[in-house]
């Protein structure tokens, strides 16, 4: 029987993914990702091997721990800080799956007999036309295909996603008849490997800060920010202004070190179309046509269309570069792939 590898969190989905998997028969061994966590944050990397030790204790699987910090931190870390500093707005769960949980844990683990990977990851996959698709969750509330995006025929040729046809409500009920350790533990949201990051804060460690003035879309200067890298399009502030109006960020000026505000969070100058890099399709393809897209995690899907490497969109949209736009069939059931805004 092959043998599985199951990247054990520490948490509930992939507690339970181990558990199904062995009970269908397969070789399955517990491993543990250590990622990279910063001296300045209370991480949680301890507590969670601690808990993926005891799920693999429990369910009588070897356990194995690789140190991934190094990819993690050159990878993932680096990555979304010079995007930052670009003035972009990366999404680095994007590049922590496929730099790590899709790229080293997996050559680490076929170096130590792996046949296949499996993840805790809210996604589908299936086969149609002799080819892998990767659909949405049963759980919509916890699908994470838009996460996803950069993964190929060859990853998902050797990926396992156990849970994604469940809803959470039954991994949980799962996890509680296997007896498992972490059946009641919290769900662990935020940042791929660091949980609940003030992404302002944390920056604040890596970019210096440059006081630069605040302009309506008149030019009128109604305060002052430190450092256009720490704000992204679309995000709401007050920026002292009086009565505690609702401010949004609807252009950054790098030469000017300014941002310009707006009470509208699409501002006056919205765009339709956009250019689009480092397009990737699940089935190899190039993207081409008419989608359901998103460029935000949990966002409404929107029809976009996709030609010569631009996205044009029914409606204006404030998209910021470096964002992710995802895109789906016409019943946002299947994700074909996505790509980066330019």
């Amino acid at each position: 029987m092959d043998t599985v590898f199951v990247g054990l969190s520490g948490g509930v989905d992939s507690a339970v993914s181990a558990y199904l998997l062995k009970k269908q028969g397969y070789k399955v061994v517990g491993a543990f990702i250590k990622g990279w966590e910063p001296d300045f944050l209370p991480c949680t990397g301890v507590r969670d091997r601690l808990e993926a030790m005891r799920v693999a204790a429990h369910l009588g699987i070897p356990f194995v721990t690789y140190d991934l910090s190094e990819e993690y931190k050159r990878g993932v870390v680096d990555y979304f800080v010079s995007e930052y500093k670009l003035g972009r707005t990366p999404n680095p769960d994007v590049m922590c799956n496929r730099v790590i949980k899709f790229g080293a844990f997996w050559e680490k683990a076929k170096a130590d007999g792996a046949n296949l990977i499996a993840t805790g990851h809210y996604v589908q996959k299936k086969m149609a036309d002799g080819s892998f698709q990767m659909a949405v969750s049963e759980d919509m509330e916890k699908d994470q295909t838009y996460f996803l995006w950069t993964l190929t025929q060859e990853d998902l040729s050797h990926s396992f996603f156990p849970v994604g046809g469940l809803e959470k409500s039954e991994v949980r009920r799962l996890a509680l008849e296997a007896n498992l350790p972490n059946a009641s533990r919290a769900d662990s949201q935020g940042l791929c490997f660091l949980g609940h990051v003030d992404m302002h804060a944390f920056l604040k460690r890596y970019l210096p800060t440059e006081i630069g003035v605040v302009r309506d879309e008149n030019g009128k200067s109604i305060g002052s920010h430190d450092g256009i890298w720490f704000y992204t399009l679309g995000q709401r502030h007050g920026f002292g202004s009086l009565g505690g109006e609702r401010l949004y960020v609807v252009a950054k000026d790098r030469t000017k070190n300014e941002l310009i505000v707006s009470t509208s969070p699409l501002g006056e100058n919205a765009e339709k179309s956009f250019a689009l890099t480092n397009e990737s399709s699940v089935d190899g393809s190039p993207l081409v046509g008419k989608y359901l897209g998103r460029y935000r995690y949990r966002q409404t899907l929107l029809p976009v269309e996709i030609h010569d490497g631009q996205a044009s969109f029914d409606t204006p949209q404030r998209i910021a570069s470096g964002q992710s736009l995802v895109v789906y069939d016409e019943r946002g059931e299947i994700m074909h792939g996505g790509a980066i805004i330019e």
